[in-house]
Parts: C-alpha cells; sequence; structure tokens
C-alpha cells in the first residue's frame, strides 16, 4: 500500500488476513493458492501475488524512471537493494524479532533468541548505516523501490521495545521517511491488533 500511495494509484483496497480472515476462503485461494497477503489485480489482468513482484510490477508499470530506472544497470542496482532489504533486513526482523518481542506474551519471551536475532540484524543495519552516508535513499538520490522494500521496517524496529545501537544515518533516513504523507498513512499506523498483550 505505501508503494501504490507514492505512485498515487487510484484503487480499492480489501482487508485480508489475520482479524480480517478471508485468505482461507475459494474466492481468495483462487487468486492466491498460498493463502496470503498481499494479492493485486490490476484491471483485467490476472491476480499478481508475492511482495517482491507487486512492487517490480506497480514500479514498472506506473514509475517514473527515477523510482524504477528503465536504465538496466541503474535499474539492478535499485533490484539489488530491494532484494537485499527483504532477505536480509525483513526477513531478520519480522519473524526473529518482531513476533518475538510483540505477538508473544512478555514471560513467554526467549530473550538469548531475541538477542541473537538483533546482532544478525544489527550486521545488516550497519551496512544500510554506511550506505546512508554516501547517498540520501537507499539505491541514490531519490526514494526507489529500494526504500519500499527496506524503511517500511523501520517504524517497528524503532518502535518497538529493543536495544538499539545509535544509529545517526538510519534515524535521519526514518526522519524523512516519516514526512512523506504515503508512509505515514500506510507504514506509520498502529500494529495494536499483533500485540500478544493488547495495550
Amino acid at each position: 500500500m505505501w508503494c501504490v500511495g507514492e505512485l498515487q494509484l487510484p484503487h480499492i483496497r480489501y482487508d485480508a488476513g489475520g482479524q480480517h480472515g478471508v485468505t482461507d476462503t475459494d474466492f481468495f485461494l483462487a487468486l492466491n493458492p498460498n493463502g496470503t497477503i498481499p494479492v493485486i489485480r490490476d484491471e483485467s489482468g490476472p491476480p499478481i501475488w508475492e511482495t517482491g513482484a507487486v512492487l517490480r510490477y506497480l514500479a514498472t508499470r506506473y514509475g517514473s524512471d527515477s523510482f524504477w530506472p528503465n536504465d538496466p544497470d541503474r535499474r539492478t542496482e535499485v533490484d539489488m537493494w530491494a532484494e537485499w532489504a527483504k532477505i536480509n533486513v525483513a526477513m531478520c526482523f519480522t519473524v526473529p524479532i518482531f513476533w518475538r518481542v510483540v505477538r508473544t506474551p512478555e514471560t513467554e519471551r526467549d530473550k538469548k533468541a531475541i538477542a541473537f536475532a538483533l546482532r544478525a540484524l544489527h550486521e545488516r543495519l550497519a551496512i544500510a548505516e554506511a550506505r546512508l552516508e554516501k547517498a540520501e535513499w537507499l539505491a541514490g538520490p531519490s526514494l526507489t523501490l529500494a526504500d519500499i522494500q527496506f524503511g517500511h521496517v523501520l517504524f517497528r524496529y524503532f518502535d518497538i521495545d529493543i536495544e538499539r545501537p545509535d544509529w545517526p544515518r538510519l534515524n535521519e533516513y526514518n526522519d524523512r521517511l516519516m514526512m512523506r504523507p504515503a508512509f505515514r498513512e500506510h507504514v506509520a499506523i498502529s500494529y495494536d491488533e499483533l500485540r500478544a498483550t493488547p495495550l
């Protein structure tokens, strides 16, 4: 949804998964046999699922050259950082850390596993910290698809109760993200429904 918002695309959103259900219905499974979100259908085209595929489709069809470059070398650099963010950051954060901190009751949390996962994540974030010393955005001077894959993790990373190193560049980057209306609307939102113990 953040990508849809950044590209200012007209859309109809249907909530599915978690408290909304829907993903185990025959209708939804016909769209995505995995029963997972997101799924999009653009006009009369086929359903598209898997986050990376959805984002690349939207960027290719609707993105500007600065967001998803036409030049193969520039596009590959954006795609490389997008894949890095998905595999090395999002996957190192969501299940090993976010689920263990937010979605697990405090009395059941495995603090050693969380600490181990944080060390692994921080090794990756150090790469982003160094990268952001050279460029304002992850893949260069302007926001690209790589930032969509990377930046969405930071809102929850900086929001949850964990130990963090001092990240001056990542903090500045996160502040820039928070200034974007589409980020505030679609990313910087409550996730209380995911908490093991609601606030």
